[in-house]
């Protein structure tokens, strides 16, 4: 049974506005641990799929935040949801701490999609329940 549908687009020029005002300490309050890593990596070879792998995963945490229904508040935070990728290049909702131990107890199971084009990236994420209708 559908939880929640969340939906965003993000404009990659404002990820770039917010990175060339905050630096790294802009990606560091928005990627977790292993995102920080993807992102150096790949921002040191084509800084500019650096910036797309950003806006990708600011995209992907709001539609997912908006399909939980917290929005950023607690216990959602940018760095307790993860965007990882399964072997496939699917990506998947990787969540730690108080952020998974909710979702878990809700018993909740999330899917998420991200792309991107030029200036936007863009995610949808449906969260399922296998619980009652969340009300």
């Amino acid at each position: 049974m559908i939880y929640g549908i969340g939906t965003d687009i993000c404009d990659i020029r404002r990820i770039q506005a917010s990175l060339d005002r905050h630096g790294e300490r802009f990606a560091a309050k928005v990627l977790s641990d292993a995102e920080m890593v993807t992102w150096k990596a790949r921002s040191a070879r084509w800084p500019e799929r650096g910036v797309r792998y950003l806006a990708t995963r600011f995209s992907a945490k709001e539609a997912f935040s908006k399909a939980i229904g917290l929005g950023m508040r607690m216990p959602m935070t940018w760095r307790l949801c993860e965007i990882g990728k399964l072997p496939s290049g699917q990506p998947v909702v990787v969540l730690h701490g108080v952020l998974k131990e909710w979702f878990e107890a809700k018993q909740l199971s999330a899917h998420i999609t991200v792309t991107d084009e030029s200036e936007y990236a863009a995610s949808f994420c449906v969260v399922e329940t296998q619980g009652p209708p969340h009300p």
